[in-house]
């Protein structure tokens, strides 16, 4: 897509998995698409493709969506395992490729001393719809 149309598609995709629930989220995709598929049609296209598996999604309450949409944490996690890497180019056996991500995983995880906000909410949440597999 073109740079100028960035800002404004994906503020107009993100008014789609935004919405409160999945019929609403389908008349966002609607309009996005009578104002985009001129210039983008492969966008609604994969999303209407896909949304079976997309909607999904829409089962979970807002606090749980919003985690699952901001990816900023994992974008910093992956950032940081990269700089890591990036200065030794060869390793001499994948267990030296592991034993360094997980050294590198173990610093990085340490400096994780904030929470979120709502936090206790979204854990409440989880612990109901993946009963048995979340800690208490």
């Amino acid at each position: 897509m073109s740079y100028k149309d960035s800002k404004p598609l994906t503020d107009d995709l993100k008014a789609v998995y935004t919405t409160v629930d999945e019929p609403l989220a389908l008349d966002e995709l609607e309009g996005f698409a009578e104002k985009w598929d001129a210039k983008y049609p492969k966008i609604s296209k994969s999303w209407r493709k896909n949304w079976a598996g997309l909607s999904t999604y829409f089962k979970y309450p807002q606090e749980v969506r919003r985690l699952i949409y901001t990816t900023d944490t994992i974008e910093s996690f992956n950032r940081q395992l990269r700089k890591v890497t990036k200065a030794k180019s060869v390793f001499p056996t994948d267990d030296s490729l592991l034993k360094m991500l997980y050294l590198a995983m173990k610093d990085i995880t340490k400096k994780w001393t904030g929470w979120r906000q709502d936090w206790s909410i979204i854990h409440a949440q989880l612990s109901v719809y993946f009963a048995g597999r979340m800690p208490d």
